[in-house]
């Protein structure tokens, strides 16, 4: 049996040579052209992917972000949201990695299917790594005010972890 997905990305890429040739143009030298503009883009956000990832590592090496789970535990514990999770909450606009690393701890502490486990995989798939997006995404283009990105990001980030634990609360 053909598996079609197997066949996908050749063909596509098979297209798009099919369309260039038949439009006269160097498939090869626009190809050289987009590899040299992409490593040019490379060098352009590596600054800001260098600096996230020196900001994410110290955040959780100095203690701060203990800190900052100390401080929010309390509220945490009076809105019934579970202090297991903070860590995720915290670390996921920052860094994807780093999320990954905080879910696999606690999917082996608790169990993917347990209540925390699965409220951390619905909070991973829901969240979005607000700051290191907007830094590589802005750098590349070398905007310096990001307005109200930020801001909606942060927003959109307690709404998605809000739904769900609604979400698993309701279905689990």
């Amino acid at each position: 049996m053909v598996n079609v997905s197997d066949y996908i990305i050749p063909i596509i890429i098979a297209v798009i040579m099919t369309y260039g040739i038949i439009k006269g143009v160097d498939v090869y030298s626009e190809f050289i052209n987009g590899a040299k503009d992409g490593i040019k883009t490379i060098f352009k956000i590596l600054p800001y992917i260098i600096a996230i990832f020196f900001a994410i590592n110290l955040f959780t090496k100095s203690g701060a972000e203990n800190f900052v789970i100390k401080i929010i535990s309390p509220i945490a514990n009076l809105i019934k949201f579970p202090p297991q999770l903070l860590s995720l909450v915290i670390i996921r606009p920052l860094s994807g990695g780093g999320a990954y690393g905080v879910v696999k701890n606690l999917l082996d502490s608790y169990g993917a299917d347990s209540y925390i486990g699965r409220c951390a995989a619905v909070m991973m798939g829901s969240a979005e790594t607000i700051f290191y997006t907007a830094a590589v995404y802005f750098g590349a283009i070398g905007v310096k005010d990001s307005r109200y990105t930020i801001k909606a990001g942060l927003i959109s980030h307690v709404a998605a972890i809000a739904a769900a634990l609604v979400i698993c609360k309701i279905y689990f």
